[in-house]
């Protein structure tokens, strides 16, 4: 639900300008790494001002940094910390524009397990420490360098990455007896997340482990990270197979799997034991230049969209273009291919709905909805028979109309966010005109108003997956009747309704009204509305100019010239209905929710809705 007059461009605007900058920066770190100099950023070393540090945890769009094997990196005497530093600082960098909420890393840090090697990697992983910045890492096969599983004991890997090392790290959530096994929890969205990183060989008693954080956290969605898993597109290696049938399968709450160790990338998609969809992904670039890189992927989750964006990138190459590349570099500075950069849907609420459900939003008195200047408010929490009463006492009460024999049909379904539970069922056909609709009883006051000092139409409706521009279109939802001629002299159709809130061949909404100071009708175009969806609708008018909100966002074709009122002949208002030159032309195809009237302008937050 829009808020404010916030513009996209702007968003766009600033993203851009970030990578442009983040080019700047990394080109002098680039230099500096290649230089064998491990210098701090301007950005690590200045200090910032409090409102840029960290995450923003109630954005709906953060981004999760995943750093595949870095084994080829750290291979004794060829260690090489560079491109993970570069990496490491893209996070420090980009870690507010982007959103970084948390970065993993899927195992094999170093190629053969040693003592010096993860001495190298843990010194680079400082960059983070210093910083507080969230991250978890695992064993790969490579680290341990044995077969066993996480009850093997003492290793190197667990000196530099065990425990200890995260203890005080508010992203810590607490790691298994034997160390190999930790969760981390982190807030982004409004909610709280969960990364598992599990051992790349899991004991029983690290199943039993596992099992148990997440009975703990029942209401918490989860990101495993483990070394192998996936092998391949579609496919589960045999020690991936047993985690899904022993630990993912059966826990609904892990909807997205990470892994390296195989090559190429990979993607494989399984429905767990609730029927819902788990996305399990292999990222591993250690096949490529210079042992991938310290290539990154960010996962940039977008919970109003729906959508997981993922971009892969090598920070460190970036960070040399100023240099000049050389041929390879050139080919790995951003991966585009399909299984790099790719999106991932999911609706998250329906996603988390079986171990989390979002509490539908109870039903409002009406009389909550009695506002200032409210002239008209009617609601349809229960079959219509006859008459429709308008609760705001005003006397503007509704009366069924059928055409055709047709009839009004009521629907317990509603917009998540509209005060009625229930709505009316509009059948509406043409050629020829068949339906029924409601119109204001005679003499009703409303039917006079000429809301001189401004006013404000709110009404919700959802059209059916049916609905055929060729049938249905230009049906109103709320419109007012008499003829646009009827008011005087006219320089367009004389034959319009004096007012009408209706549905286009888009389908998009419209309201077109003839102003007491105009001799024509002033039109407020909406963009399509989906089907099978819930909208809310207002039109506003402060007395001098009238904005149409969709669900509390302007329109971009809202008209500028004055606009004072509403033009009346003393007729009827009509719901569902839409006359042409006195007939009725056309009726609603589709629900219609509660509608209210209000004699003044409101602003967004005192909408319905709110």
């Amino acid at each position: 639900m829009c808020t404010s007059h916030d513009h996209p461009q702007g968003e766009a605007a600033q993203a851009g300008a970030g990578r442009r900058s983040f080019l700047r920066a990394t080109a002098l770190l680039g230099a500096a790494a290649t230089a064998g100099v491990a210098l701090p950023t301007a950005a690590e070393a200045a200090p910032r001002p409090a409102s840029r540090r960290g995450p923003d945890p109630e954005s709906r769009r953060f981004t999760l940094a995943v750093m595949p094997d870095t084994q080829y990196l750290f291979d004794g005497p060829s260690i090489d910390k560079a491109p993970v530093e570069a990496s490491l600082r893209y996070l420090l960098e980009h870690g507010r524009d982007e959103n970084i909420v948390f970065l993993s890393h899927l195992g094999d840090l170093t190629q053969n397990g040693a003592k010096e090697e993860f001495a190298a990697i843990g010194e680079a992983f400082g960059i983070l420490d210093r910083r507080g910045v969230g991250y978890s890492v695992l064993a790969g096969n490579h680290d341990v360098r044995s077969s066993t599983d996480d009850q093997r004991g003492a290793t190197p890997y667990l000196d530099a990455f065990g425990p200890q090392r995260f203890q005080g790290t508010k992203t810590f959530g607490g790691a298994s007896p034997d160390g190999y096994n930790t969760f981390h929890l982190f807030r982004a969205g409004g909610r709280e997340w969960m990364v598992l990183a599990l051992d790349w060989r899991l004991s029983a008693k690290g199943y039993a482990w596992a099992k148990d954080v997440l009975a703990r956290h029942p209401k918490t969605p989860v990101v495993l990270t483990t070394h192998e898993l996936v092998v391949g597109d579609d496919t589960l290696s045999a020690y991936g197979q047993q985690l899904w049938d022993q630990l993912i399968e059966d826990h609904d709450q892990i909807f997205l799997t990470l892994n390296g160790h195989y090559w190429p990338a990979g993607r494989a998609t399984r429905r767990n034991a609730a029927g819902n969809e788990v996305h399990l992904h292999l990222t591993n670039y250690q096949n490529r230049y210079f042992g991938g890189a310290a290539m990154i992927r960010l996962y940039r989750f977008d919970l109003d969209r729906g959508v997981i964006d993922v971009e892969t990138v090598s920070p460190w190459i970036l960070g040399r273009a100023a240099k000049g590349l050389n041929e390879l570099e050139r080919q790995e500075i951003e991966l585009s291919g399909d299984a790099d950069r790719f999106s991932v849907e999911i609706d998250f609420a329906e996603r988390f709905s079986g171990f989390d459900p979002v509490p539908a939003r109870p039903a409002r008195p009406a009389s909550e909805m009695l506002i200032g200047g409210t002239v008209a408010y009617w609601r349809f929490d229960s079959p219509v028979s006859g008459s429709v009463r308008d609760l705001s006492g005003r006397g503007n009460d509704l009366t069924v109309v059928s055409v055709g024999g047709g009839r009004l049909g009521w629907s317990a379904d509603h917009h998540p966010d509209q005060p009625g539970h229930g709505s009316l069922e509009f059948q509406g056909d043409k050629s020829p005109l068949k339906g029924a609709y409601l119109r204001t009883v005679d003499g009703a006051p409303l039917n006079s108003a000429t809301f001189k000092d401004g006013y404000t139409i709110e009404a919700f409706y959802r059209l059916p997956a049916d609905w055929d521009a060729r049938h249905n279109a230009w049906s109103g939802l709320v419109s007012r009747t008499g003829r646009n001629g009827s008011v005087g002299p006219v320089t367009d159709d004389p034959d319009e309704p004096l007012a009408t809130l209706s549905i286009s061949d888009g389908p998009g909404p419209q309201w077109a009204a003839h102003p007491l100071n105009q001799q024509r009708l002033a039109t407020n175009w909406g963009d399509e509305t989906a089907r099978e969806k819930w909208w809310h609708l207002a039109v506003v008018n402060d007395g001098r100019h009238t904005t149409m909100y969709v669900q509390g966002c302007p329109v971009a074709r809202n008209p500028h010239a004055a606009a004072v009122g509403i033009a009346s002949a003393g007729l009827p208002w009509l719901l569902g209905g839409y006359e042409y030159a006195d007939r009725i032309d056309q009726i609603l195809h589709g629900r219609l929710g509660d509608v209210r009237i209000v004699e003044r302008a409101l602003p967004v937050t005192s909408f319905m809705t709110h």
